[in-house]
């Protein structure tokens, strides 16, 4: 006996029915905006990597030596692989770049609610666009994807911040601050009480009334005191980027379901400008579903022409935690249209009439194991088979066939020779 190993997970088809649906609903709402799917490795070069978050970001990885001598990892997110993609292509790809993928990742990391050392993302980018309308169509989008799942406004939140916000108020104060450590800092501040968020900012440079008066600063609704008290373009610009992005997240009908939050951070060092977060409104589900935000300086780290580039990656696991609390997550059973159950030396018609049916694009299943009558009735209830079409030797005399309403129990007969016909769905009550 073998167990699965921690951190990875099996789903089973009930729970991938479910899945499945959540999944395409997603990309879906994607395909809407026309977000073009994309296919990428299960490997990467490791210094892909390491080059960027250094030496120490090996313990979070799954990497090894391949045959070749070549140190390859797992991947462990899709944004350094969709960069390195960008960087091979640039000057061939129309812009801007619209790139959507669902796929999963792995990461060597604490295993928790929500958190898995394989799990799966749908990712989301928009490359080639520094404009506040490509910010507002990833929210957009967003808002668009949750909605469609049963979501509303009063389930999800979009916490909406601005890295050089944060980045240029650091600058204002008389201290040599390491911007992103502090800005890490902030991203984990919701977790941990004010006096060990103070000494990670002490940490990092800040005095402690220092410390204290950036906490008071990023809890303001008057982004003007922010301007004003910085007294830089910096933060002039950032203010009126996230001004100008919320606008256009306005006009494209999802600035309901979002909030500032200069508390929001986003922990990765690439982002560049406006970041946001997904949390649960309840706050039942006590972590951020998914984030996204502007990530303009990664495609040129990676050799290319200087690009802006904006995304935003769901998390399955974390979706499932939020549609579950608001009771929207699919129900986790198969669903059949049809089952063709075969009694006697009738497989021939009973195939006939079981393809005719899979041609209109249904789901339908037949007996592939010899079971008798009763068995086959009770394999159709358990695959939740709408309809039965009883394809019998007694019914053959008599040019029929048997349908079924597996849900009311009533059932009546049909010309075999007249099913399913120019029926696109044929059920009992066409028959009765």
């Amino acid at each position: 006996m073998y167990d699965r190993l921690k951190g990875f997970r099996d789903f089973y088809p009930d729970e991938m029915t479910a899945r499945r649906e959540v999944i395409d609903t997603v990309e879906a709402a994607a395909a809407r905006y026309g977000f073009r799917e994309i296919g990428t490795p299960t490997l990467e070069a490791t210094e892909l990597y390491t080059d960027k978050s250094g030496d120490e970001i090996v313990d979070q990885l799954y990497n090894f030596t391949d045959q070749g001598g070549r140190e390859v990892t797992l991947t462990p997110e899709l944004t350094p692989t969709v960069a390195r993609m960008v960087v091979a292509k640039s000057q061939a790809l129309s812009k801007p770049i619209k790139w959507r993928s669902t796929r999963p990742f792995w990461r060597y990391e604490q295993v928790q609610q929500g958190r898995f050392r394989e799990f799966y993302q749908t990712n989301v980018d928009i490359f080639g666009s520094a404009e506040p309308e490509a910010d507002a169509e990833i929210l957009a989008f967003a808002a668009d994807a949750l909605t469609d799942l049963g979501l509303t406004g009063e389930d999800f939140e979009f916490r909406v911040s601005h890295r050089d916000i944060l980045g240029g108020l650091l600058e204002a104060f008389d201290a040599e601050v390491d911007t992103e450590a502090a800005i890490r800092a902030v991203d984990k501040s919701d977790k941990i009480d004010d006096e060990e968020y103070y000494a990670l900012l002490t940490d990092v440079g800040l005095q402690y009334h220092q410390a204290e008066r950036f906490d008071d600063l990023l809890g303001t609704d008057d982004l003007a005191e922010l301007v004003d008290f910085a007294g830089t373009d910096r933060v002039a610009d950032a203010v009126s980027n996230l001004e100008a992005v919320l606008e256009a997240v306005e006009d494209f009908g999802a600035r309901e379901f979002c909030e500032i939050s200069l508390e929001t951070a986003r922990g990765l060092d690439y982002y560049t400008g406006v970041v946001f977060e997904c949390f649960d409104s309840t706050g039942e589900v006590s972590r951020s579903v998914f984030g996204g935000g502007r990530y303009d300086d990664l495609i040129e780290s990676f050799g290319g022409q200087p690009t802006p580039a904006v995304g935003v990656a769901p998390g399955h696991a974390t979706l499932q935690l939020l549609c579950e609390r608001a009771g929207v997550w699919p129900e986790e059973a198969p669903a059949t249209d049809y089952y063709v159950l075969s009694v006697g030396d009738t497989r021939a018609v009973a195939a006939a009439v079981a393809r005719e049916l899979r041609e209109l694009g249904h789901v339908v299943e037949s007996d592939v194991s010899d079971r008798s009558f009763g068995a086959q009735m009770s394999y159709a209830d358990s695959i939740n088979a709408e309809t039965v079409v009883v394809v019998g030797e007694r019914d053959l005399e008599n040019g029929e066939v048997t349908i079924k309403d597996m849900e009311t129990g009533d059932q009546t007969t049909a010309p075999v020779d007249e099913f399913p016909g120019d029926l696109e769905r044929p059920t009992y009550e066409d028959w009765e």
